[in-house]
């Protein structure tokens, strides 16, 4: 190890800034404050993916700020520490300095049981969170006292989720692909070839919701040589997919008895409905499951929000899949985390202008002046303030500006 890695592997809490030193950083850096920011490394089962990658990192060191990483946080998506310390972060080697030093906390994953515990009164947390079917992380959350920003709730100009997005991609580009290795007699499934070969008919893969998700997984399924459905509620959407794809797709006006023929006849079934912040209905039911064919498979995408299938449970890439009534479940909660670096790097190019902005300006300026920031507010400081999260938890619902004091 290199003399200038070991100095940096030793454990330590940084400083902050005096005014006298903050009047040195050049002119052209705007930030209220020093920001100590901390990424612990992910925990969940076979989660690659990091906070912040590198070039991440010297942005916000060039904005003042203080950066620790854990040890080897970045190993999976191919990220050394070296890569770090060049970029100007101190490495640390517990996730327990992590969290006690940090104003901020920047992950990927929703915080675990363990890693709960050690958030403290004022802290920000800004990951993904998915409270809606989450009682358990809600209440600990609340009890916690931290600021939890949750990138799947915030929202762009033209109405989006910008954070949620890359992510969909890689989820939606993936689902085709894990679906057809489930469809494989190997791996309990019916023993199809999704694309077919010359005088085989071709897999019927049916799309439940036709965002994001759906869009990049009907790219893939057609690529693949797959018979591809989408099927959504939105007239704009059906005709967005159908200019898009022309007659490589067909596409469906979302109704229970459109669902139910359609389930019936799928070998491989994607669900991607996406309700923002809430927990995602349940389109298929049981009894439909039961009509499916031996050995057909459902990729349920929206497992994050609950899944959109009833008999859908949230699973790990150590043990993806389950059966029931014969039909195999990929049910996977954290799905590009599979693809670390190709996630990793695409989530930080969404992330990276907010977690500048909470850093630059504090949490309680940067939440005021940006409304779209301001809606990825879950949880603040024992309150909830996500109505969506509230509704599914019968718990009181407290508006974002009320406790900004807008």
């Amino acid at each position: 190890m290199s003399e200038k890695l070991r100095k940096a592997s030793i454990i330590l809490r940084p400083a902050r800034h005096t005014e006298g030193q903050r009047s040195n950083l050049p002119n052209h850096l705007s930030r209220d404050r020093v920001m100590r920011i901390g990424v612990p490394k992910e925990i969940k089962n076979h989660e690659y993916r990091v906070g912040l990658v590198p070039s991440s990192v010297q942005e916000l060191v060039h904005h003042g700020h203080q950066v620790m990483v854990q040890k080897d946080a970045g190993a999976g998506a191919g990220l050394t520490d070296a890569d770090y310390v060049a970029a100007g972060a101190t490495i640390v080697d517990s996730a327990d300095q992590i969290f006690a030093d940090a104003d901020m906390i920047v992950k990927v994953k929703e915080p675990l049981a363990v890693e709960r515990k050690k958030l403290r009164k004022g802290q920000i947390l800004f990951t993904y969170l998915h409270l809606a079917p989450d009682a358990e992380q809600t209440h600990d959350l609340i009890a916690s006292g931290a600021i939890c920003i949750a990138y799947e709730t915030v929202t762009a100009t033209n109405g989006s989720l910008p954070l949620l997005t890359p992510m969909s991609e890689v989820a939606g580009r993936l689902a085709p692909q894990v679906g057809a290795h489930s469809l494989e007699k190997a791996q309990g499934g019916r023993g199809v070839l999704l694309g077919g070969v010359p005088g085989v008919p071709a897999a019927e893969v049916v799309i439940l919701g036709g965002g994001v998700s759906g869009t990049h997984a009907a790219t893939i399924a057609v690529g693949m040589g797959a018979k591809v459905t989408v099927v959504d509620r939105s007239a704009e959407a059906l005709k967005r997919l159908a200019t898009q794809f022309g007659t490589s797709i067909s596409t469906v006006f979302s109704t229970r008895s459109a669902i139910e023929e359609l389930v019936r006849r799928a070998d491989l079934l994607i669900g991607t409905v996406l309700v923002p912040g809430a927990a995602a209905p349940k389109l298929v039911t049981h009894d439909m499951v039961r009509t499916m064919k031996p050995g057909s498979v459902i990729v349920d995408v929206a497992i994050d929000q609950g899944g959109c299938v009833e008999t859908s449970h949230a699973t790990t890439h150590s043990d993806p899949t389950y059966v029931v009534d014969g039909v195999v479940h990929y049910c996977v909660a954290n799905m590009p985390g599979a693809v670390a670096r190709t996630s990793t790097f695409a989530l930080n190019s969404v992330t990276l202008p907010f977690t500048l902005a909470l850093a630059n300006h504090g949490w309680q300026k940067a939440l005021q002046q940006d409304v779209h920031l301001r809606n990825g507010l879950n949880v603040f400081e024992g309150k909830v303030t996500c109505e969506p999260v509230a509704q599914a938890h019968n718990l009181p619902y407290v508006k974002a500006e009320s406790v900004l004091g807008m």
